[in-house]
């Protein structure tokens, strides 16, 4: 099967927040078959080879049916927090901008029509 690559931007929206030294971002899926792939795609090793040594803890996902979303939590992500850290954007926001731009390699035949 042929593979195409799309960014999480391309099948979900995107929301942050953080406290202390913990990001957490929630992925919404834009569809059905969009969901399916962030399940099946987006997991703890990928997110933590995607922000390399930016997330030095445990990365832990909780899918919600329910609403076609995951929410991603990050411990140790976020340089100490706000009071600590010597990033200059060091909020949860840059690490969901960051993470909507992750590739992914799906196969078309999975894809919605739309991406």
């Amino acid at each position: 099967m042929a593979k195409k690559k799309i960014k999480v931007r391309d099948i979900a929206w995107y929301r942050s927040g953080d406290k202390g030294d913990i990001a957490n971002i929630g992925l919404m899926a834009k569809g059905d078959k969009e969901y399916e792939i962030l399940k099946e795609e987006v997991t703890p090793d990928r997110i933590k080879a995607h922000f390399k040594d930016w997330c030095k803890g445990d990365v832990v996902i909780y899918p919600m049916d329910n609403l076609q979303s995951i929410e991603i939590v990050m411990f140790k992500s976020l340089g100490g927090g706000a009071t600590k850290t010597l990033r200059v954007d060091q909020t949860g926001k840059a690490m969901c901008v960051g993470l909507s731009r992750m590739e992914l390699e799906v196969d078309e035949s999975v894809l919605p029509t739309t991406v």
